[in-house]
């Protein structure tokens, strides 16, 4: 009987011991099933010149106070638009955490891999956080994507395009095609909306963003191809490029940049407010 007993008591407690598991694996890792949970009306993805400001004068935080629409900045820096690793491995996790990556995982409603992603470099303390908030946002709900991404597929030297395949998303216009393709299939009711990259100076070396070729082209090449394919795609996009910036001379870059690159206060005033202006058209 104690025997009995004793195997009866393990039983129970085996049993209660799994069910707490369960409960506590459910609580605090609640994986894709709830990934419909916070609601927003905006979502911005793009790089450091979204991402990198992420208090009150944020470009999402300024829209959203000029709109009334709730919008949550998903901006990543160091990130690009395409897909970057050299020997195209599709489960690269850098990859997974731009925009095109970013765009298939709201596509399948699966963050699995960006949960193992572990950015070690500067200024990329907030990346947890946001991919896990990226991971919880019910994007049925969402109305506007804005992809600001951009200059650091510049930066990379990435192909503008592919020869071989249009839906390349190692190369600038392979990802924006392959990106609205999906979108619109997934969320046909989504308005999506690409920003083009900023006019840019950069101090070492002392040139801008019309004299620096990093392999595939100067930045405006990137930009007007961007322009051009959206357009022949029937998709929005906002040029901050041309006639945006003051560029006349080198002291200009400080008008709307900290360094040449990143919008300070009234850069990204400038650009909430251009955002809102296309918004408030419609």
């Amino acid at each position: 009987m104690k025997k009995n007993s004793s195997r009866k008591r393990k039983i129970l407690y085996s049993v209660t011991a799994a069910v707490l598991f369960v409960l506590l694996l459910v609580l605090f890792f609640p994986g894709d099933r709830e990934y419909q949970r916070i609601p927003y009306d905006v979502v911005f993805l793009g790089d450091s010149v979204y991402g990198l400001c992420r208090d009150e004068t944020s470009i999402a935080a300024k829209l959203q106070e000029k709109t009334g629409l709730k919008c949550y900045n998903g901006g990543l820096g160091g990130t690009v638009l395409g897909r970057a690793d050299a020997e195209r491995r599709l489960g690269y996790t850098k990859d997974s955490i731009s925009a095109a990556g970013l765009v298939r995982s709201f596509v399948v409603k699966d963050f699995g891999v960006q949960r193992t992603v572990h950015i070690r470099e500067a200024a990329t303390d907030y990346f947890e956080d946001t991919l896990g908030d990226l991971g919880q946002i019910d994007f049925d709900q969402v109305k506007i994507l804005f992809i600001g991404s951009g200059l650091n597929d510049y930066h990379s030297g990435t192909p503008i395009e592919s020869t071989a395949d249009p839906y390349d998303e190692y190369t600038y216009c392979g990802a924006i095609r392959s990106i609205v393709k999906e979108l619109r299939e997934a969320y046909p009711e989504l308005r999506i909306i690409f920003i083009t990259p900023p006019y840019t100076w950069y101090t070492d070396p002392e040139l801008t963003c019309e004299e620096y070729d990093l392999g595939g082209g100067v930045l405006e090449d990137y930009v007007n191809a961007e322009i051009g394919l959206c357009e022949a795609l029937n998709v929005e996009v906002i040029d901050i490029y041309h006639d945006y910036y003051p560029h006349d001379t080198w002291d200009d870059l400080y008008l709307y940049t900290d360094d040449g690159l990143h919008p300070n206060e009234a850069g990204r005033e400038k650009i909430a407010q251009t955002i809102a202006e296309r918004l408030n058209k419609e």
